[in-house]
């Protein structure tokens, strides 16, 4: 017995201590959850969460088990006191708050809690669940979830936008967006495209340039940036860079959709038209090209380019039945019929848009000014920034008279950039300040006028009068009131010109104005004749109602003062040329 005692007495006591700590709990709440033993589980995680409380996970554990269990509520209110009171970066709680919602049938409060998650949750874990959830919400709800943004997309997000921004036109809200992203988010190669060419529509080349350059330094493969820096040397006249931008761009056989327009479009452009049209007729065969009129259009382009005017024929038809409101293949039609008659082959562009000339020449016709779908197609637009940077002065003040119209705020940045331009012409800016101001611009402007900088208030341009008087404004506005429809805005603006010039040369013994009709009749006389506008003393007293003998008095005063024969072209400088086609009627 003695002995027994000291053997047990000798040997080690073999006893493992236990540690009761959160993790040994988690761990048998694991162990009891694969037995499907939920209350021992439901205990365990109960138990973690109090060892360790300021651990969000055995919180959300212990959240999650409740759930399991059906009792959604509970579960909502750990998952809130995470939110409130342990991490408030848990964001993925308000994806599991959603989910009980929905299953107790709280809609409402479903939606609350999945859009605060879409909103505020940077990962996007449960990203494709919660557009699941989001679609049998709208059904539950019979209406669509609001949701303004989704931080884990939120990239993508400003990219589309800009990306509507540049198909509506709007190509300088377009690049303020894009370069906040192409800030954030460096690696965004899309973004970095897509600011190259609204730089590019701009008409600001060496932006674009440099844009696309850098999107190739840090990815040298990249097929928008390919295309577009071979369109941008063919705009320099780079002849040999070209060849080699040509030689590679003919090796490559993209296999995605918009990979494949985007170097059909390019080949087409830079003339490659048998390459063109391959890629092309690879597009109209692959399923949903029958619903888009502008890929027949382009099609129908590389057609005729190619020598397959049947073809061409039958594609530009085909765009006419998908595009029934677009003057566009009509137009296109028309001139491969007349260049069959004369035996000749005309010169199409592979753009979605008439001519910038065919343009112009609609508008002139037209009564009721530029047509909204006009004012919104990119390529038209991008047609008025191009002449309005590139054009000569003809054309820019026909681009200012259409701005006019248009009058939206990229209207606005580009005519505001206008007048502060050194190298634009000082008559072009009197004109677009007068554009700026007949569609509501407020408040004075910055000019670089004469070679002199200074800021302009927003009555008419007139530098050397000290004053503008009220009854001076009044006979300028009845003047420009009945003006409105039947005369454009360059003539509304040398009315307003003569108007300054003859106060400028009396001043100060400006004779006191007792009937504002005759002064304005005076003014729209004098104004049809400078344009060679038919007009009669009678017509225009008529209009205003007043006598003839008035109008022709104040005709005659205006016209001694300013001595208009001699001195026209002093009054309207370098315009004498181009009023002959933009001012006759």
């Amino acid at each position: 017995m003695e002995k027994k005692k000291r053997v047990v007495a000798g040997q080690q006591a073999n006893i493992i201590a236990v540690t009761m700590d959160a993790t040994f709990f988690f761990e048998r709440a694991v162990r009891s959850l694969d037995r499907l033993h939920y209350d021992k589980a439901l205990k365990y995680f109960r138990r973690a969460a109090d060892y360790e409380p300021d651990n969000p996970v055995n919180h959300c554990n212990l959240a999650g088990i409740l759930s399991e269990m059906g009792n959604y509520e509970e579960s909502n209110r750990v998952l809130q006191h995470i939110l409130d009171s342990v991490d408030t970066a848990m964001t993925e709680c308000y994806f599991y708050m959603a989910n009980n919602y929905a299953n107790m049938e709280e809609f409402e409060a479903a939606e609350k809690a999945i859009v605060s998650y879409l909103e505020k949750d940077p990962n996007g874990q449960f990203l494709e669940e919660s557009e699941e959830l989001i679609e049998l919400l709208g059904y539950e709800l019979e209406r669509p979830t609001k949701l303004t943004t989704i931080k884990c997309r939120e990239g993508f997000f400003e990219h589309d936008k800009a990306r509507s921004l540049l198909e509506e036109g709007r190509f300088a809200e377009a690049v303020r967006i894009l370069q906040r992203l192409v800030k954030k988010h460096p690696d965004f190669m899309a973004a970095r495209n897509n600011l190259a060419l609204a730089h590019y529509y701009m008409g600001q080349f060496e932006r674009a340039m440099e844009t696309i350059r850098q999107v190739l330094e840090l990815e040298p493969g990249n097929l928008h940036a390919l295309c577009n820096l071979a369109i941008f040397y063919q705009h320099m006249g780079a002849e040999q860079e070209l060849a080699g931008q040509l030689s590679l761009l003919r090796k490559m056989y993209p296999f995605q959709q918009d990979q494949v327009f985007k170097l059909a479009t390019t080949m087409g452009i830079l003339g490659e038209h048998e390459g063109a049209y391959r890629l092309f007729r690879r597009l109209t065969k692959a399923g949903d090209a029958s619903l888009d009129p502008c890929l027949y259009h382009y099609t129908a382009v590389s057609a005729y380019n190619t020598g397959r005017n049947a073809e061409a024929q039958r594609l530009w038809q085909t765009t006419c039945k998908l595009d029934p409101d677009s003057d566009i293949p009509r137009f296109y039609l028309s001139q491969m019929q007349e260049a069959q008659q004369n035996g000749g082959q005309a010169t199409i562009s592979y753009h979605y848009h008439l001519p910038f000339e065919e343009q112009f020449r609609l508008l002139e016709k037209s009564a009721d000014g530029i047509p909204d779908h006009m004012k919104r197609d990119p390529l038209v637009r991008s047609s008025f920034f191009w002449a309005l940077r590139h054009g000569d002065l003809e054309t820019k003040l026909q681009v200012v008279q259409a701005f006019g119209v248009i009058a939206d705020s990229e209207v606005e940045d580009a005519l505001r950039d206008l007048l502060i331009d050194p190298k634009e012409d000082d008559y072009l800016k009197k004109v677009a300040f007068f554009v700026l101001r007949s569609i509501g611009v407020d408040g004075p402007l910055p000019v670089l006028m004469e070679g002199k900088q200074s800021v302009v208030s927003s009555m008419p341009f007139s530098p050397n009068l000290p004053v503008w008087e009220q009854q001076w404004q009044k006979v300028l506005e009845l003047a420009l009131r009945h003006m409105q429809k039947r005369y454009d805005m360059i003539q509304q603006h040398d009315l307003e010109t003569l108007w300054v010039e003859y106060l400028s040369r009396v001043y100060p013994h400006v004779q006191k104005i007792n009937k504002i009709e005759g002064w304005a009749a005076a003014l729209e006389y004098l104004t049809a004749k400078m344009h060679r506008r038919a007009i009669s003393y009678e017509e225009v007293a008529t209009r205003y109602a007043i006598s003839i003998g008035t109008v022709s008095k104040n005709v005659k005063l205006i016209d001694e003062a300013c001595r208009l024969k001699e001195k026209m072209d002093a009054i309207f400088p370098k315009f004498a040329s181009a009023v002959k086609q933009s001012g006759e009627s």
